[in-house]
């Protein structure tokens, strides 16, 4: 004789069960996490957005009963009860039981995985030691010129090697001025070197309205951006053509060489006069010309830029194709003495999401490999028959 328990889920069974589990799961869960994260200061959870895909277990379980649901009905209608016991074996609603807690659990312990649980080790404080940099770089028009490398403008060259300039920075603070005829601090100083090339890229000859070439101005704007009160010692980075008309630069150097701030100057162009290309709406269309409607032509004044570092106890650096020498720029940096620009809190995470991965991934293995036929042995326990 049939059993009709045999061929057809047991509902009222799978959901008691699956409501005492997911009762000691929660229960389990929100005290172990409460724990952890207010008890325990050293342990941190580095995505905790990820613990909000928890809000997917309610869902699963509505899934879980749809499915057998939708199963009993389908057997129903698939053979009359008299005849399923010769072409069907029967299901085991503990098995299937036992294989959705085994996805359940696996997916949770995937999740926590996700949300990577780290261990801290103690708080440390850690020094940031290093110098104060500012940028000035030249935006007159005449940096529009491409006679160092065809395609390439002064300009351009400067900020590619300013951001490889960034590149080897570590711990100094930097800061960027624009300079043309007037001078405007672009960015203040920062030890985000994110920042500063963001900043460095956005630099354009469309900055400043009033033309010219006053390094001097540039000088003393970027030395308005030091404070003189945190004992760092400082350094100017002059990015120019030298066209200098004003003819401050050298005075300005001096000046601020006085008060212990060494200024390096890097030419930009060559000495070969050429001309200034003028573009509109990117692209090119002529020649910068005079009121004569002469083409204005610009060469590099290597001889003022020379007595500007000099002036300023730095060094002079001659571009030279896409390269402008940053080995020697960079060691005359590092030969200045850097001192502590800041002093952070810092506590060191250890990743603990290796275990509950491997669990995660063990649970669901053992999930796919599980079947829900019955067996003998199944049948021989009768938690799972029809009351």
């Amino acid at each position: 004789m049939s059993q009709p328990h045999k061929y057809r889920y047991n509902t009222t069974t799978a959901l008691i069960i699956i409501i005492l589990v997911e009762i000691l799961f929660w229960s389990i869960g929100y005290a172990t996490y409460y724990y952890v994260t207010e008890e325990v200061s050293e342990f941190r959870f580095e995505n905790e957005w990820a613990l909000y895909l928890f809000m997917l277990i309610p869902f699963m379980l509505l899934l879980f009963f749809q499915a057998i649901s939708w199963k009993n009905k389908a057997i129903k209608r698939f053979a009359d009860k008299q005849l399923l016991p010769s072409i069907f074996g029967g299901y085991s609603t503990g098995k299937s039981l036992i294989k959705f807690i085994l996805l359940r659990l696996s997916v949770s312990f995937l999740i926590i995985a996700m949300a990577n649980p780290q261990y801290g080790e103690n708080e440390k404080d850690v020094e940031s030691k290093g110098i104060d940099i500012m940028l000035a770089i030249d935006v007159s028009n005449s940096m529009l010129a491409e006679d160092l490398s065809p395609g390439y403008s002064r300009l351009k060259i400067s900020k590619l090697s300013i951001e490889k300039l960034i590149d080897k920075l570590h711990g100094d603070h930097i800061g960027i001025v624009v300079f043309a005829g007037s001078a405007y601090k672009h960015l203040p100083i920062t030890p985000d070197y994110n920042v500063a090339k963001t900043f460095t890229q956005n630099v354009t000859t469309r900055m400043m309205s009033a033309q010219g070439t006053d390094i001097g101005l540039a000088i003393d704007e970027c030395m308005t951006s030091f404070n003189f009160e945190n004992g760092a010692n400082k350094t100017i980075v002059v990015f120019s053509d030298g066209e200098d008309h004003e003819e401050q630069g050298i005075i300005s150097a001096e000046k601020a060489s006085e008060l212990g701030v060494v200024v390096h100057t890097i030419g930009m162009g060559t000495t070969k006069g050429v001309p200034i290309p003028i573009y509109k709406n990117g692209k090119k269309t002529g020649n910068k010309k005079d009121e004569n409607e002469n083409t204005v032509l610009t060469k590099l004044n290597e001889e003022n830029l020379i007595n500007i570092a000099n002036a300023g106890e730095g060094s002079y650096t001659r571009a030279n194709g896409m390269s402008i020498g940053l080995e020697g720029l960079i060691n005359q940096i590092n030969t200045i003495e850097k001192s502590t620009l800041s002093s952070e809190k810092y506590t060191g995470y250890e990743d603990q999401f290796q275990p509950f991965l491997a669990i995660g991934l063990l649970l669901l293995l053992i999930e796919l490999f599980m079947n829900e036929k019955r067996t003998q042995m199944v049948d021989k326990i009768k938690l799972f028959e029809e009351i």
